[in-house]
């Protein structure tokens, strides 16, 4: 069984603990979201439209594509505040036939919002209801077998759909264009990050000082669920090791427990490329090569590794596999040195 890396953008839901209180740092309001101007523009803009209007009308489908822990569930909920709308959320794996998706859109109500997580991975037959659903707000159902059967069709509220994938690519082409609103998330810069980490240490009461914020700003992967699950634990060991204020030293001391480098990057990264240049040097690497090398599956490696590694200029995709870069050569030779010293100063 893998073991959960602190690094993983995806969210951990196994903890309760760990799930509420992330619920309860996520912004609610516009004011509040930190970062993704040109997404915050243009949904507020169409927000605003909608609201002017008294023909009844609702806000066009939103799709939100991009790498995970960027803010696609938090977008949704704020856009479901700002509309003063309610919020149901749920995920491609979990409607497992038309008739789950059914029961989900005939509790809805005008204006409600239907938030998707990994909407490609939604099936085949489940697609397919949901295209006339969103489309013309209508639900096409069937009752009975065999020569008996026969077809209804509903009449649905009018709802908005807001996906959220990691793979457009993987969105079937009928199902993507009847978004009208399709947007992607992009990494935050380092000064965002901070303000993240800030807000987080308010709203947890602990103190934190502004060198310490920074060196946790570059070291959170530029997303901020990673910047806060590793605040959290960083806050974990100032309040076992320390007087509970996070400063330099316990942030650099408590990253280098953890094993996370300069740049982010965890063992498993840092294996991955090590593993690259050992067994191939310069050559390109195959995905499914990597993937027996690391042990890890072809998507895990596609879906959580690279996208980073690449946004940092540490990997290079090629038509003949994965390369990795003189920067992410150099990157490990300094990581491998300062490891050293580490140890002679012992």
């Amino acid at each position: 069984m893998a073991i959960e890396r602190l690094v993983e953008p995806t969210a951990a839901h196994d903890d309760a603990e760990e799930e509420r209180i992330e619920i309860s740092l996520r912004p609610v309001t516009f004011d509040e979201y930190i970062g993704q101007e040109h997404l915050k523009s243009n949904i507020k803009l169409a927000i605003e439209a909608v609201k002017k209007r008294s023909d009844g009308s609702t806000l066009d489908h939103i799709l939100l594509y991009g790498p995970p822990g960027l803010g696609k569930t938090t977008m949704a909920g704020v856009i479901a505040h700002e509309l003063g709308a309610s919020l149901r959320v749920t995920s491609g794996p979990a409607i497992e036939r038309a008739g789950d998706l059914a029961s989900i859109l005939t509790n809805l109500k005008d204006g409600d919002i239907l938030f998707i997580d990994e909407i490609h991975r939604l099936r085949r037959a489940v697609e397919e209801v949901l295209y006339s659903a969103m489309e013309d707000y209508k639900l096409d159902i069937v009752i009975g077998k065999g020569p008996a059967a026969r077809s209804v069709r509903l009449d649905l509220p009018h709802f908005t759909v807001i996906g959220a994938t990691t793979r457009t690519g993987s969105l079937a082409g009928p199902l993507r264009d009847r978004f009208g609103i399709i947007h992607r998330l992009e990494y935050y810069k380092e000064p965002e990050i901070e303000q993240i980490i800030n807000r987080t240490a308010g709203i947890l009461k602990t103190k934190i000082e502004p060198e310490a914020t920074k060196i946790l700003a570059t070291r959170s992967r530029l997303t901020p669920r990673i910047a806060n699950r590793i605040f959290k634990r960083v806050r974990d060991y100032a309040d076992v090791n320390g007087d509970g204020i996070i400063d330099k030293p316990v942030a650099e001391k408590a990253l280098d427990l953890m094993e996370i480098d300069r740049l982010g990057l965890d063992p498993a990264d840092r294996n991955m490329l090590k593993l690259m240049i050992d067994n191939y040097g310069e050559r390109p690497v195959g995905l499914t090569t990597i993937a027996a090398l690391t042990g890890d599956e072809a998507t895990t490696i596609e879906d959580f590794y690279e996208p980073y590694l690449l946004q940092m200029g540490l990997l290079m995709r090629t038509p003949k596999g994965r390369v990795v870069t003189e920067k992410g050569k150099k990157h490990l030779q300094k990581e491998d040195e300062h490891l050293q010293n580490k140890k002679n100063m012992i």
